[in-house]
C-alpha cells in the first residue's frame, strides 16, 4: 500500500539558496554604505578640499622652501592623508594636490610670500 503524504511542510516549497541569500545581504550592504556616503557627501567634500588644500600647501613649501623631492614631502603628511596625489609643475613653480573627481587645490611658490594656495581662477 502507497502512503500518501498530506503533510504541507514537507510539500515542495521555494529553497533560498545560501548564495542568494549572501547576494542579497552583499548588496543590501552596498545600498546602505552608498546611503551614509550620499548623507555625508558635503561634509566629506569638504574635509577632502581641506586636505588637499594643507597637501598643496605643505608640499610646495617642502619643495620649493626645504629643497626637497616632492615624493619625500609625502612624509610631511599627517595620517590619513594617503588618498591625496601630488603633482608639480616646476615651470610655474605649483604643487597641485588632488582626490580624484572629489577635490583638488594648487599651491605657488612667490618670492618674499613662500606658498601660497590659489583661488579657482588663479589656478587656471
Amino acid at each position: 500500500m502507497a502512503t500518501v503524504n498530506n503533510n504541507p511542510e514537507t510539500t515542495s516549497q521555494p529553497k533560498i539558496r545560501k548564495g542568494r541569500v549572501a547576494i542579497y545581504v552583499l548588496a543590501l550592504f552596498i545600498l546602505i554604505l552608498a546611503a551614509v556616503f550620499a548623507y555625508n557627501y558635503s561634509f566629506i567634500k569638504g574635509q577632502l578640499g581641506i586636505g588637499t588644500a594643507y597637501g598643496a600647501r605643505v608640499a610646495c613649501s617642502c619643495h620649493y622652501v626645504g629643497g626637497r623631492d616632492l615624493t619625500d614631502c609625502e612624509k610631511d603628511f599627517e595620517p590619513g592623508m594617503e588618498v591625496i596625489g601630488l603633482s608639480l609643475d616646476d615651470e610655474k613653480r605649483r604643487v597641485t594636490a588632488s582626490v580624484p573627481l572629489l577635490a583638488s587645490a594648487t599651491a605657488e611658490f612667490r618670492e618674499g610670500w613662500g606658498c601660497v594656495i590659489l583661488t579657482g581662477a588663479e589656478a587656471d
